[in-house]
């Protein structure tokens, strides 16, 4: 079957009692998992397809264990196309053999075959997810990654459930093809058809009044909503008719709390907010819930909202199908899909909880700062080929003026059996090539053509490195998602315009600045994220809209081993895929 409402119907209560452990286990526990990759037929908005999903469910069977478990996930690769799975936010400490970035630190695993994830979930707690990261796979090989603490949570409240709320996309076409045809044109990419709420797109959709998700509460209940930004392409803005929403936790890093009518959530993150179901209904029993996309790009997108609803259970409700007149659907607490003031205000209030049992570690001091350009680009045409992006050119990507290709072989395996091959280098560029002003004039006037390579940094083992995230006009003023692999960052500052670096760091926040695995970097501004680098291996750095990561906007960087095993990179696993 699909998934869809009954999977998640399972889901709860398996998560519900999974939560009445808490705290509960060893540290040697081993939590085993059997994940196929498969075609799976799967309808929605009118179109049958053939669907790639993991043991065929949509989305993905949740992964929930225990902070310090060891975990081990069998993945056995049934389709003839390459894959591997992430585990996204996972630090993977001195596993990046684990992490699944195609070709940075593993190879594929290929048509029939299989490959066992091992790794241990070290002082980490809260939500995150899991993903394909092969090629445009992750459009539906996603899923929740559940990490329950050893000790209760840091809030109060007594909660009577947790439901995971996983936003996506549906393509009626075949995703895959939507990336090659965009590589093979250098044209955009064509938008997909729906967003979904956990696979379902909801009633403002063709043929959808059926795939609606909808969530029984009670009155007077607190519930944990878990929300994963699993979108292929977008930002999105959510928010539930009536209900208040405290934040308590991002990106598995349990935050100051604070109460908020919606919230901006950009692909890659995750946010946990509790909600007191306080509010009497109508006639139907429901409130709507809602989310829809917040635009900062040029590029056609998918305009279009997706809902689901809360039903309250012993309501007196209405005997007739869910409403789907759009007019009585209207949900006044959900932002315009242009709200920069909205999503910048809601970014603002993020704050870490900084408290003696969860402290805010962030270096107080730097022994590295890079500068690095996030840029769209358009590439001259080679000869005898046409292209169809921007004025007869293709669209690329870059950082720094470098657009990041993946090699034919893993980074990770290059680097440690010290292979001599050309597969990277170790100059990614630590400021920009030439300065100007970045976020104005005009960028259609400027030299918009960039560079191929592999560039990676290279950090000794604990090194503070800070890393200042620039948004350029090249095309347009974008907010970008950057996503850090094998290690939590700080954001301790971020604003619009060109960074200073004589007085932006001045008003830094090193008290209980955000902790997080991916930053919404303001479109037309900045973030200045500080790292700690004592995750040895090789760590992809990447913009977490599919798109830009296909034209090249990417980079990475190796840690080095540090003193002794426990500072080193574990030897690969015996059945690491060969390229």
């Amino acid at each position: 079957m699909e998934g869809g409402r009954k999977h998640y119907g399972i889901l709860l209560e398996a998560l519900a009692i999974i939560a009445a452990a808490v705290p509960c286990c060893s540290s040697q526990t081993i939590r085993r998992f059997q994940f196929n990759v498969e075609w799976k037929q799967v309808t929605r908005l009118c179109t049958t397809k053939q669907l790639l999903m993991v043991n065929g469910q949509y989305p993905g069977p949740t992964i929930a264990v225990h902070e310090g478990d060891n975990v081990e996930i069998k993945v056995k690769n049934r389709i003839a196309q390459n894959t591997t799975l992430h585990w996204h936010g996972v630090r993977q400490l001195r596993t990046g053999w684990a992490d699944g970035p195609a070709y940075v630190t593993q190879c594929p695993i290929r048509g029939g075959q299989s490959y066992t994830y091992k790794f241990t979930v070290t002082g980490q707690r809260g939500t995150l997810l899991w993903h394909a990261h092969y090629a445009w796979q992750r459009a539906s090989v996603y899923g929740a990654f559940i990490i329950y603490p050893r000790i209760p949570y840091p809030f109060s409240h007594q909660i009577q459930a947790e439901i995971p709320i996983i936003f996506g996309e549906w393509w009626n076409a075949d995703p895959a093809e939507v990336e090659n045809t965009m590589m093979l044109t250098g044209a955009g990419p064509d938008s997909s058809n729906a967003y979904t709420i956990n696979g379902l797109p909801g009633p403002l959709y063709p043929c959808s009044n059926q795939d609606t998700f909808i969530q029984t509460v009670e009155y007077g209940k607190t519930y944990m909503l878990r929300i994963i930004n699993a979108a292929l392409a977008d930002e999105l803005f959510f928010a539930i008719a009536k209900h208040t929403l405290t934040v308590v936790e991002v990106d598995a890093v349990y935050t100051k709390p604070f109460a908020t009518t919606s919230i901006m959530i950009a692909p890659g993150q995750t946010t946990t907010v509790l909600m007191t179901a306080n509010q009497v209904p109508d006639f139907t029993g429901m409130f709507v819930m809602a989310a829809r996309p917040y635009l900062t790009s040029v590029f056609p997108f998918n305009n279009s909202t997706t809902i689901g609803f809360l039903r309250y259970k012993n309501a007196r409700t209405w005997k007739g199908k869910s409403p789907v007149d759009p007019s009585s659907l209207k949900l006044p607490n959900l932002p315009e899909m242009e709200d920069t003031a909205f999503a910048t205000k809601f970014s603002d209030k993020i704050k870490s909880l900084a408290s003696p049992q969860h402290p805010c570690n962030v270096p107080k001091t730097i022994d590295k700062r890079v500068i690095t350009t996030i840029s769209l680009n358009i590439q001259d045409c080679p000869e005898n080929k046409t292209c169809l992006g921007y004025k007869g050119k293709s669209f690329f990507a870059s950082m720094n003026n470098q657009s990041f290709v993946r090699p034919s072989i893993s980074i990770l395996e290059s680097y440690y059996k010290n292979l001599t091959t050309s597969s990277f280098s170790s100059d990614f560029p630590e400021k920009p090539p030439n300065y100007f002003d970045y976020t104005g004039g005009d960028p259609l006037t400027q030299n918009m053509n960039t560079k191929f390579g592999t560039k990676l940094l290279v950090l000794p083992y604990g090194t503070n490195v800070e890393i200042v995230l620039q948004d350029t006009s090249f095309l347009n003023l974008e907010n970008h998602p950057i996503h850090v692999h094998g290690h939590n960052f700080f954001i301790v500052g971020s604003g619009f315009g060109n960074f200073n670096k004589a007085k932006d760091p001045k008003r830094y926040n090193l008290v209980d600045p955000p902790e997080r695995n991916t930053v919404a970097v303001p479109s037309g501004g900045w973030a200045a994220i500080r790292i700690k680098a004592d995750n040895p291996g090789v760590w992809f750095v990447h913009c977490h809209l599919e798109q830009h990561t296909s034209w090249g906007l990417a980079t990475g960087f190796i840690v080095q081993n540090g003193q002794g095993p426990s500072q080193s990179i574990l030897p690969p696993p015996q059945d690491l895929p060969s390229c």
